[in-house]
């Protein structure tokens, strides 16, 4: 009952996000110079053309009117129609979302193992030779951002070895697995670092609590007292950071989507920006950050079990 009362009291708090995403999202795109109907039609479209689209559209309503619409056509569920494809944006996310979303749990894949090896090694060696390489190559990975490590992949792993393809995204799973390797791997080594030092340094702390020294004094080996007790209770504040690792890979989808042409929510959501299509740019906005409410949800779950005070 408390689980369930925890989930509804997190849902209402979701709302006014959501709220406030929408608007903020509908101002920076009217905010934004330009007009997509010319963009959309041609600078040799009449202007009775350009009128009646506009119109269509309700493109000249008072900005007010525009934003009740489109919030009254949201509450039903209804995301408004692209004004570069002319099909309801619901469809275009049920067909890009699920490339942006394989994307985002390759990339996790990839992610977790190094980690927690990574840290584990580190913490068990406080300033040993293999905690100072891997805080030195830590700090070379955060040095360098997303789309300049993307491109380098891509260059030396796609272009000049010609291991992976550095565009498409294939039609089989394999295939898949085979074409956002690099794209995955171009976010892992900017994240990997930062959740390594993280949980490096949560066990160290954990490791010099007191009832580590007390439950090996009763005879538990150090191995055990570091997997049923230290480990765990280590995991928590990596695993609230893990949320907005999430979001953070949500949004670095539209970078590496960009560079390896992936079709997938981020490359459209560029595309749409620069064709100023309105509506597809709230649509996939409000999905990302539904998508990252989901997330922190989850994750505030799984805390609970580990530690049910949390949902208290």
């Amino acid at each position: 009952m408390k689980s369930l009362r925890f989930i509804v009291s997190r849902m209402l708090q979701s709302v006014p996000v959501l709220f406030g995403v929408s608007i903020v999202t509908f101002l920076l795109m009217i905010a934004t110079p330009g007009d997509p109907i010319r963009l959309l039609v041609g600078v040799r479209a009449s202007e009775e053309t350009i009128a009646l689209i506009r119109d269509r559209y309700g493109l000249d309503d008072p900005i007010l009117s525009q934003y009740f619409t489109y919030l009254g056509n949201l509450l039903q569920g209804d995301l408004g129609a692209s004004l570069r494809f002319k099909v309801p944006v619901s469809d275009l996310v049920g067909q890009f979302y699920p490339v942006t979303l394989f994307l985002v749990v390759y990339s996790i894949i990839l992610i977790l193992p190094p980690v927690v090896v990574l840290s584990v090694w580190s913490a068990k060696r406080p300033n040993g030779l293999a905690d100072q390489v891997i805080r030195v190559l830590g700090v070379m990975g955060l040095a360098i951002p997303v789309f300049w490590m993307a491109l380098l992949l891509a260059r030396f792993f796609g272009v000049t070895l010609g291991w992976f393809p550095v565009s498409g995204f294939g039609d089989t799973f394999i295939e898949h697995l085979h074409h956002l390797f690099l794209p995955a791997l171009s976010t892992a080594i900017w994240v990997i670092p930062i959740l390594t030092r993280n949980l490096r340094s949560a066990l160290l702390d954990e490791m010099n609590r007191d009832y580590v020294l007390a439950g090996m004094s009763k005879g538990l080996g150090e191995a055990q007292v570091f997997r049923t007790h230290v480990f765990p209770n280590s995991v928590l504040p990596t695993l609230n950071l893990f949320a907005v690792i999430v979001a953070y890979l949500l949004g670095g989808s539209v970078i590496v989507e960009t560079v390896y042409a992936v079709p997938g929510m981020g490359k459209l959501m560029v595309d749409s920006i620069l064709a100023r299509d309105y509506f597809v740019v709230q649509g996939a906005t409000l999905v990302f950050a539904l998508t990252t409410i989901v997330v922190m949800l989850a994750v505030d779950l799984i805390s609970g079990l580990i530690d049910p005070r949390i949902n208290t």
